[in-house]
Protein backbone atom coordinates (compact mmCIF):
# COMPACT_ATOMS: atom_id res chain seq x y z
CA UNK A 1 0.00 0.00 0.00
CA UNK A 2 2.88 2.26 0.76
CA UNK A 3 4.07 1.90 -2.81
CA UNK A 4 0.69 2.94 -4.16
CA UNK A 5 0.65 6.02 -1.92
CA UNK A 6 4.20 6.92 -2.89
CA UNK A 7 3.40 6.42 -6.58
CA UNK A 8 0.16 8.35 -6.17
CA UNK A 9 1.93 11.20 -4.37
CA UNK A 10 4.68 11.22 -6.97
CA UNK A 11 2.16 11.30 -9.77
CA UNK A 12 0.28 14.08 -8.05
CA UNK A 13 3.50 16.10 -7.67
CA UNK A 14 4.37 15.44 -11.29
CA UNK A 15 0.92 16.47 -12.42
CA UNK A 16 0.99 19.63 -10.31
CA UNK A 17 4.49 20.51 -11.59
CA UNK A 18 3.39 20.01 -15.18
CA UNK A 19 0.30 22.08 -14.57
CA UNK A 20 2.33 24.91 -12.98
CA UNK A 21 4.79 24.77 -15.84
CA UNK A 22 1.95 24.89 -18.34
CA UNK A 23 0.38 27.84 -16.52
CA UNK A 24 3.72 29.66 -16.50
CA UNK A 25 4.12 29.05 -20.22
CA UNK A 26 0.58 30.23 -20.81
CA UNK A 27 1.34 33.39 -18.77
CA UNK A 28 4.40 34.08 -20.92
CA UNK A 29 2.32 33.66 -24.06
CA UNK A 30 -0.26 36.13 -22.70
CA UNK A 31 2.51 38.65 -21.97
CA UNK A 32 3.97 38.11 -25.44
CA UNK A 33 0.55 38.63 -27.01
CA UNK A 34 0.00 41.81 -24.99
CA UNK A 35 3.44 43.10 -26.05
CA UNK A 36 2.65 42.22 -29.65
CA UNK A 37 -0.66 44.11 -29.41
CA UNK A 38 1.16 47.16 -28.00
CA UNK A 39 3.63 47.02 -30.89
CA UNK A 40 0.73 46.76 -33.34
CA UNK A 41 -0.88 49.77 -31.63
CA UNK A 42 2.34 51.75 -32.01
CA UNK A 43 2.56 50.78 -35.66
CA UNK A 44 -1.07 51.86 -36.09
CA UNK A 45 -0.27 55.24 -34.52
CA UNK A 46 2.72 55.66 -36.82
CA UNK A 47 0.59 54.84 -39.84
CA UNK A 48 -2.47 56.86 -38.87
CA UNK A 49 -1.08 59.78 -36.90
CA UNK A 50 0.04 60.27 -33.38
CA UNK A 51 -2.08 60.66 -30.30
CA UNK A 52 -3.39 64.14 -29.59
CA UNK A 53 -1.02 64.61 -26.63
CA UNK A 54 1.94 63.64 -28.79
CA UNK A 55 0.74 65.96 -31.54
CA UNK A 56 0.34 68.81 -29.05
CA UNK A 57 3.83 68.16 -27.69
CA UNK A 58 5.27 68.07 -31.22
CA UNK A 59 3.43 71.29 -32.12
CA UNK A 60 4.75 73.00 -28.94
CA UNK A 61 8.29 71.88 -29.76
CA UNK A 62 7.91 73.13 -33.35
CA UNK A 63 6.67 76.54 -32.14
CA UNK A 64 9.60 76.79 -29.74
CA UNK A 65 11.94 75.90 -32.59
CA UNK A 66 10.39 78.58 -34.82
CA UNK A 67 10.69 81.18 -32.05
CA UNK A 68 14.34 80.26 -31.49
CA UNK A 69 14.94 80.50 -35.24
CA UNK A 70 13.30 83.95 -35.37
CA UNK A 71 15.30 85.14 -32.35
CA UNK A 72 18.50 83.83 -33.92
CA UNK A 73 17.62 85.58 -37.19
CA UNK A 74 17.06 88.89 -35.39
CA UNK A 75 20.28 88.51 -33.40
CA UNK A 76 22.12 87.69 -36.60
CA UNK A 77 20.70 90.79 -38.30
CA UNK A 78 21.53 92.91 -35.27
CA UNK A 79 25.12 91.82 -34.91
CA UNK A 80 26.31 90.89 -38.36
CA UNK A 81 24.95 93.72 -40.50
CA UNK A 82 24.12 96.80 -38.42
CA UNK A 83 25.78 99.05 -40.96
CA UNK A 84 23.66 97.61 -43.77
CA UNK A 85 20.49 98.25 -41.80
CA UNK A 86 21.42 101.86 -41.11
CA UNK A 87 22.58 102.44 -44.69
CA UNK A 88 19.15 101.50 -46.05
CA UNK A 89 17.71 104.50 -44.19
CA UNK A 90 20.12 107.13 -45.45
CA UNK A 91 18.47 110.01 -47.33
CA UNK A 92 19.30 110.88 -50.92
CA UNK A 93 18.09 114.48 -50.48
CA UNK A 94 17.30 114.98 -46.80
CA UNK A 95 15.72 118.44 -47.18
CA UNK A 96 13.00 117.05 -49.41
CA UNK A 97 12.65 113.69 -47.58
CA UNK A 98 12.50 115.12 -44.05
CA UNK A 99 9.11 115.90 -42.47
CA UNK A 100 8.39 117.46 -39.09
CA UNK A 101 5.88 115.90 -36.75
CA UNK A 102 3.53 118.79 -37.52
CA UNK A 103 3.73 117.93 -41.25
CA UNK A 104 2.99 114.33 -40.31
CA UNK A 105 -0.19 115.31 -38.45
CA UNK A 106 1.37 115.54 -34.98
CA UNK A 107 3.16 113.15 -32.69
CA UNK A 108 0.91 110.34 -31.46
CA UNK A 109 3.45 107.96 -29.92
CA UNK A 110 4.45 107.25 -26.35
CA UNK A 111 5.22 110.29 -24.17
CA UNK A 112 8.21 110.18 -21.83
CA UNK A 113 7.19 111.40 -18.35
CA UNK A 114 8.49 114.95 -17.74
CA UNK A 115 10.63 114.10 -14.67
CA UNK A 116 12.31 111.22 -16.48
CA UNK A 117 12.77 113.32 -19.60
CA UNK A 118 14.51 116.13 -17.71
CA UNK A 119 16.81 113.63 -15.96
CA UNK A 120 17.89 111.68 -19.07
CA UNK A 121 17.08 113.56 -22.26
CA UNK A 122 17.63 116.90 -23.96
CA UNK A 123 20.72 118.78 -25.13
CA UNK A 124 22.78 117.99 -22.01
CA UNK A 125 22.26 114.20 -22.20
CA UNK A 126 24.06 112.91 -25.26
CA UNK A 127 25.03 109.31 -26.06
CA UNK A 128 26.21 107.09 -28.91
CA UNK A 129 23.57 104.89 -30.49
CA UNK A 130 25.75 101.80 -30.87
CA UNK A 131 26.39 101.53 -27.11
CA UNK A 132 22.81 100.50 -26.36
CA UNK A 133 20.79 97.58 -27.66
CA UNK A 134 19.73 97.80 -31.30
CA UNK A 135 17.03 95.65 -32.86
CA UNK A 136 15.61 95.50 -36.35
CA UNK A 137 11.82 95.51 -36.69
CA UNK A 138 10.32 95.20 -40.17
CA UNK A 139 13.66 96.27 -41.64
CA UNK A 140 13.91 99.42 -39.49
CA UNK A 141 16.52 99.80 -36.76
CA UNK A 142 15.46 100.67 -33.22
CA UNK A 143 17.85 101.71 -30.51
CA UNK A 144 17.41 101.87 -26.77
CA UNK A 145 18.42 104.70 -24.47
CA UNK A 146 17.21 105.82 -21.04
CA UNK A 147 14.80 102.87 -20.76
CA UNK A 148 12.96 103.67 -24.02
CA UNK A 149 13.16 102.44 -27.61
CA UNK A 150 13.53 104.94 -30.46
CA UNK A 151 12.70 104.40 -34.11
CA UNK A 152 13.90 106.82 -36.76
CA UNK A 153 10.87 108.04 -38.67
CA UNK A 154 12.92 110.26 -40.98
CA UNK A 155 15.86 109.02 -42.99
CA UNK A 156 19.17 110.34 -41.66
CA UNK A 157 20.89 113.07 -43.70
CA UNK A 158 23.15 111.91 -46.50
CA UNK A 159 25.96 114.23 -45.39
CA UNK A 160 26.30 112.58 -41.96
CA UNK A 161 29.18 110.13 -41.61
CA UNK A 162 28.33 106.61 -42.80
CA UNK A 163 29.10 105.42 -39.25
CA UNK A 164 27.45 108.29 -37.32
CA UNK A 165 25.68 105.80 -35.00
CA UNK A 166 29.13 104.61 -33.81
CA UNK A 167 31.14 107.84 -33.87
CA UNK A 168 28.78 110.80 -33.29
CA UNK A 169 27.23 112.02 -30.08
CA UNK A 170 23.46 112.36 -30.33
CA UNK A 171 20.65 113.39 -28.01
CA UNK A 172 16.87 113.20 -28.07
CA UNK A 173 14.80 116.30 -27.42
CA UNK A 174 11.15 117.31 -27.57
CA UNK A 175 10.81 120.38 -29.78
CA UNK A 176 7.49 122.10 -30.60
CA UNK A 177 5.53 119.15 -31.88
CA UNK A 178 7.37 115.91 -31.14
CA UNK A 179 10.59 114.02 -30.42
CA UNK A 180 13.68 114.49 -32.55
CA UNK A 181 17.20 113.07 -32.48
CA UNK A 182 19.99 115.61 -32.92
CA UNK A 183 23.60 114.99 -33.92
CA UNK A 184 26.03 117.26 -32.04
CA UNK A 185 28.34 117.23 -35.06
CA UNK A 186 25.53 118.73 -37.19
CA UNK A 187 23.65 121.17 -34.90
CA UNK A 188 20.09 122.19 -35.69
CA UNK A 189 19.21 119.09 -37.74
CA UNK A 190 16.47 117.09 -36.02
CA UNK A 191 15.55 113.62 -37.26
CA UNK A 192 12.00 112.68 -36.23
CA UNK A 193 11.89 109.70 -33.90
CA UNK A 194 9.06 107.65 -32.42
CA UNK A 195 9.28 106.55 -28.77
CA UNK A 196 8.11 103.21 -27.39
CA UNK A 197 8.40 101.63 -23.99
Amino acid sequence: MKIGVVIGTSMLGLLLGTSASANAQHGHEDARQAGSQKEQGKEHQKEHGRSSSQQHSDKHQANGSEQRHETNRLEHEQHSRPRDVWQHHRAQHWKSEHHTWRERGGYRGYRIPDDHFRAHFGRGHWFRVYRGPIIVVDGYPRFQYGGFWFSLVDPWPEYWSRTWYETDDVYVDYVNDGYYMYNRRHPGIGVAVNVSF
